[in-house]
């Protein structure tokens, strides 16, 4: 099965300070970059779930991101008396400094550092809960960039038959196009020389031998159709095939570029020109790919 690098998933869990959320967003990108942004009470598990993630990721720049939705209400919160105290005493300060300042506000007392005391996470429950978590949000992750992949191998495949019809369409009108150019370029091969030379029938065939060397592309239409074929085996092999498809594509553009450099006739070179546009088309879609 082949897969997309990009994707979004998220899933979480309830624990008793709140809920365990895990957000996880992947791009493409030559290699596998994981960057994590976890709450400093979490970091514990990012070594837990980076080994997770390598397990089940090949390719792409994946932003993981973990934490923790605190409930102030919830049974593992309490007020510190001794910071509500220490606040006190400061707002008083403050009012007898400045009688106009507005006193404090409930939503301001709960707000104050340390006014909130949180019971301490249960480091085993919590590793437990986090790779629970991470676990359900990687297979979201792979099934979402699996449904895209299938999208991507779709689109490819259309691509390459494509190139296929173009280039069964122009095979045979290579032998007429390459004898139409003989007979132009002996025709000014004649007025060039002059028919006074005795050497003149050597030289004529000389220069159109050498230019049936050089216009002979024989060998560009086996290439590109055998390259048609190993991306067509890639993708139903499936994997990851995206490095193999991009030096599929890279191949084919390079054969393109030398059938247009070759072209004996405009039909050639239109056919050339089209085939390096699918290419281009087809590696926009393989840039993607795992």
């Amino acid at each position: 099965m082949i897969q997309s690098m990009t994707g979004f998933a998220a899933a979480s869990a309830d624990t008793p300070r709140g809920r365990l959320a895990v957000e996880v967003r992947s791009v493409n990108a030559r290699f596998l970059d994981l960057q994590f942004r976890i709450a400093d009470e979490l970091r514990a598990v990012e070594p837990l779930l980076r080994e997770l993630m390598q397990a089940r990721l090949a390719r792409g720049k994946v932003d993981c991101r973990v934490f923790l939705a605190d409930d102030a209400t919830g049974s593992g919160a309490r007020l510190s008396a001794e910071a509500i105290a220490q606040l006190r005493e400061l707002s008083a300060q403050v009012l007898k400094e400045m009688p106009q300042a507005t006193p404090l506000r409930i939503a301001d007392v709960l707000r104050w550092p340390g006014v909130i005391v949180e019971s301490p996470l249960d480091e085993g429950e919590t590793r437990r809960l986090a790779a629970e978590v991470c676990a359900r949000a990687l297979d979201e992750l792979v099934a979402s960039r699996s449904r895209e992949g299938a999208k991507l191998a779709a689109a490819i495949a259309e691509r390459v038959a494509s190139m296929r019809r173009r280039l069964e369409q122009v095979a045979p009108l290579v032998p007429q196009s390459l004898a139409a150019y003989q007979a132009r370029l002996a025709e000014r091969l004649k007025e060039a020389i002059g028919s006074a030379l005795g050497t003149f029938d050597d030289r004529v065939r000389a220069e159109l031998a050498l230019f049936a060397a050089k216009a002979d592309v024989d060998e560009e239409l086996t290439r590109l159709q055998a390259h048609l074929g190993e991306v067509d085996r890639t993708l139903s092999r499936g994997g990851m095939v995206g490095k193999r498809l991009d030096f599929l594509a890279q191949e084919l553009n390079r054969e393109a570029n030398t059938l247009a450099s070759k072209a004996a006739s405009q039909e050639i070179s239109d056919c050339a020109l089209e085939l390096k546009l699918l290419v281009e088309q087809m590696r926009e879609q393989v840039q993607n790919i795992e």
